[in-house]
């Protein structure tokens, strides 16, 4: 099998994507991040035609506030997805959709909060975040997510360090996030927990935040009490869905994502990552290399407006199929296998 991984590398090494390449350079080969050659692929990146599909198309009924949010095409997810393939840090011609994240994700009813015994539906969202049962019912992967994207694209300041802010007040004693209204509820969602961790931690990172920094590391026993995927009352795998890896993941939670989370805080050599990793090896394709076991995004070539409602990428990130080698899958496979020891 190293014959195969090796050929594999080497295969992604030599990508019609720069976004691939980078990926496999800094975090599996080990080229250094700050080199003139990764610079220069980063440069890459943001002339390719992905960068352009992601960004371009963007007239102003796609930039209000309403549209932020728009799966996968509103400037909360392009901003996700550039920091995801290595865009370069600090470019001013992003301020504007970092502006319009930052006043949807901070808006007022983000600091209003009420107590209820009962579920709440959701039409009453513009009263604030709901307290049940002494805990905050709110999607902090959205909120995660923005902060953890703006940090990765070197657009942090201090008006995105309120995302850090609300993410900390609302965390869950057991040390994640959950939007789950109904009160019996009482146990984080790995949907909701995995995002805010990822965008604590890079905050903590930049800005120095020792309580950010522990607010992740508690965030981390969510999934590592759990083996990343297993229940801890049985050890059985607690959603077939988490043991299919899939590209892009968005808000979604997978085994693999869990995983690359790891591997970025430095926690992928902690025992409990050792099933996960264990299964991540077994499930490498005869030939090399990893599938993606589904997707979450369908290919459209425009953003009409009769489609905005729909999951539609301007993208395609590789497809689905599980026979065939899925790039970005792969890369972020052989980056957590390197940073775990095992390639």
């Amino acid at each position: 099998m190293k014959r195969e991984r090796n050929s594999v590398i080497d295969a992604l090494l030599k990508s019609d994507e720069p976004s691939v390449r980078w990926k496999v350079m800094t975090r599996v080969v080990g080229e250094d991040p700050e080199s003139r050659k990764i610079r220069n692929l980063r440069e890459e990146i943001r002339t390719s035609p992905r960068t352009r599909a992601l960004i371009g198309g963007r007239d102003k009924r796609f930039v209000r506030e309403a549209y932020i949010y728009a799966n996968w095409r509103g400037a909360h997810w392009t901003l996700a997805m550039l920091a995801e393939i290595g865009y370069p840090a600090g470019d001013e011609s992003l301020l504007p959709m970092r502006e319009q994240v930052l006043d949807y994700w901070l808006n007022s009813s983000f600091y209003m909060e009420f107590e209820s015994k009962s579920a709440v539906p959701k039409h009453r969202s513009s009263e604030g975040v709901p307290i049940i049962q002494g805990r905050y019912r709110r999607c902090a992967s959205q909120q995660g997510n923005a902060l953890y994207s703006i940090t990765r694209l070197g657009l942090a300041d201090k008006q995105s360090d309120g995302l850090a802010e609300r993410l900390m007040h609302w965390q869950w004693p057991d040390g994640g996030w959950n939007c789950d209204r109904r009160p019996s509820a009482h146990v984080s969602s790995f949907n909701e927990s995995l995002l805010p961790m990822l965008g604590l931690a890079a905050h903590a990172e930049r800005a120095k935040d020792d309580a950010a920094r522990a607010a992740a590391l508690k965030a981390s026993e969510v999934f590592l009490c759990r083996r990343l995927f297993k229940s801890r009352t049985d050890g059985k795998v607690i959603s077939p869905h988490w043991v299919r890896p899939k590209y892009p993941r968005y808000w979604h939670y997978d085994m693999l994502g869990g995983l690359v989370a790891m591997a970025e805080m430095g926690l992928i050599k902690d025992p409990r990552c050792a099933d996960a990793l264990d299964l991540l090896e077994r499930r490498e394709l005869p030939k090399g290399g990893w599938a993606a076991l589904g997707r979450f995004y369908k290919v459209a070539a425009s953003m009409d407006m009769s489609t905005r409602f729909g999951s539609i990428s301007q993208v395609d990130w590789g497809g689905a199929g599980k026979a065939r080698m899925n790039e970005w899958v792969s890369a972020d496979a052989l980056y957590v296998l390197r940073a775990a020891g095992r390639v």
